[in-house]
């Protein structure tokens, strides 16, 4: 006998319907699956047969074939556990209810006993199928949460396969998980921008990279407070929407990180790796091409301390996605493309002592190690960092005193001013922040008066500009003028945005003649 049994797979972020074909025919006991399945999915049949019989439902001893159709795509994961054990059942008239089929589509793994665990990826295969038609879905109650956000799904939570098989033949009630409404996010960095001291300048600088969406390059001293501006710039983000809160939680729940009870991402991320982080866990990758740093990082931040001391490889590999706002990785059968729409924070010494130019250390270093140090960032890589700040010594009087800097809150409200005023800029563009303009776009939303575009015309010619540090220096004008409420960008914008450029002529001028 026949039975066809709805579920679904993921390639990347996005994915596509896959029909459980089981069938179940004379002959001598055998079990085979079929459709181009991975190790975990082959690995199924152990995890089903025993979930069968555990649960008090007869395993057929016949010769039985499971089919994953579209047999040209590659199957992955333990997602099917659930739909094939339920295929075998409907195949061998355990399941008396012959009209399910059509109405549920069914996702779960199997522990022995016949519990249904939970397993990643749960709300893009959900939100994939809605869009397909798929109105029904049974799910593991780990990943019921997550999945009752997308309105229109009944959503019914898994516990059991025999609560599954129960409730298809009418034994038993299984309930569809309440509709959830998404709370604003919150946000919940311990840090403040009043508990920085001093750096008026660089704090300046990352209100300036947050309203726009531009990356950032912090440069000084050990000491000097990157890392603490760095990690306080979470206070200041803009808030999320629920469109950027469902992307963002679509990736982490591809890559199994989803935390807490609540089922979606409710603060704007912020990834740290460490500098001996391997290309694949920054940029995405493995045997499954999971998503990597840059994607886990998507509509938040990716904070990368040490910056030179992180594999020139690796930091090369960073320019696509930069560009992009996506990564796309390919292996032999597939390509999987997730998304990577991050802002670059990236915080180093000036040397390898880190004391150059210091007032209270003498630096140790050659000017040899020094240019060997600097040149590990690559003149393309520092091309696509739009502010670049040197961060001083404070002084003992910013640290003795004892009046309160600016409050995050305070600058999250002009950050989150600016970033509506953007929104409805771009509201035709499909874009939301500066950061996001095409070249085509900055051209129509970046135009300079007479006095700002001359100004522009002589820093191009002084600091040896390339092409794309001109299209940034538009950029971050553009967002100068709309933290200041101005809709034309002025010379003092553009003046502003062409200072944060002036760092790279300082370090890494002679380092690359």
């Amino acid at each position: 006998m026949l039975s066809k049994i709805k579920s679904y797979g993921l390639m990347g972020i996005d994915g596509f319907s896959v029909s459980v074909e089981v069938y179940v025919s004379g002959g001598l006991p055998a079990y085979d699956t079929v459709g181009l399945p991975d190790a975990a999915v082959r690995e199924s049949k152990e995890r089903v047969r025993a979930a069968i019989r555990n649960s008090g439902f007869e395993f057929p001893m016949q010769r039985i074939t499971v089919n994953l159709a579209p047999a040209d795509l590659r199957k992955e994961g333990s997602v099917y556990d659930l739909p094939v054990a339920i295929g075998l059942l409907d195949a061998t008239g355990q399941i008396r209810n012959r009209t399910f089929a059509e109405k549920y589509l069914f996702l779960g793994e199997l522990a022995l006993d016949g519990t249904v665990r939970g397993v990643a990826g749960i709300l893009p295969m959900v939100i994939g199928a809605y869009g397909q038609g798929v109105r029904k879905v049974i799910v593991p109650l780990e990943n019921a949460a997550e999945a009752s956000y997308i309105e229109g799904v009944e959503v019914y939570a898994a516990e059991s396969l025999k609560h599954v098989v129960d409730f298809l033949n009418g034994e038993a009630a299984l309930m569809p998980t309440p509709a959830r409404k998404w709370d604003r996010a919150h946000i919940a960095c311990p840090m403040d921008f009043a508990d920085i001291k001093g750096q008026q300048g660089a704090k300046r600088a990352a209100e300036i990279a947050v309203a726009g969406g531009h990356n950032l390059l912090l440069v000084g001293t050990p000491g000097s407070g990157k890392t603490m501006l760095a990690r306080s710039i979470p206070s200041i983000l803009p808030e999320l929407t629920f469109e950027e809160a469902l992307e963002i939680t679509k990736v982490h729940s591809i890559a199994g990180t989803l935390q807490g009870t609540e089922g979606m991402v409710s603060e704007r991320p912020f990834r740290a790796p460490h500098h001996s982080a391997s290309t694949a866990s920054l940029i995405g990758g493995g045997q499954r091409a999971m998503p990597g740093e840059i994607s886990l990082a998507h509509y938040g931040v990716l904070f990368l301390d040490e910056f030179p001391e992180f594999r020139k490889d690796t930091l090369e590999a960073l320019r696509q996605p930069m560009e992009d706002g996506s990564v796309t990785i390919a292996r032999a059968a597939t390509r999987s493309t997730y998304p990577a729409d991050f802002m670059l924070v990236a915080a180093m010494n000036p040397c390898p002592c880190g004391n150059y130019g210091s007032r209270i250390s003498p630096c140790r270093c050659t000017q040899q190690q020094i240019a060997r140090y600097l040149n590990r960032i690559s003149g393309p890589m520092l091309d696509r960092v739009d502010l670049h700040v040197e961060m001083s010594e404070v002084g003992f009087e910013d640290i003795a005193s004892r009046s309160a800097g600016e409050r995050s809150e305070t600058v999250r409200a002009r950050v989150n001013a600016a970033r509506r005023v953007q929104a409805l800029r771009y509201k035709r563009e499909g874009i939301w922040f500066n950061a996001q303009l095409t070249s085509r776009m900055t051209a129509r939303f970046c135009a300079l008066d007479a006095q700002a575009e001359a100004l522009l015309r002589k820093a191009f010619a002084s600091l040896r500009l390339s092409a794309r540090a001109y299209t940034r220096i538009l950029k971050v004008s553009r967002t100068i003028a709309d933290l200041e409420g101005s809709e034309a960008i002025r010379s003092h914008h553009v003046a502003e945005a062409v200072q944060y450029r002036s760092l790279e002529s300082k370090y890494w001028g002679d380092t690359r003649r």
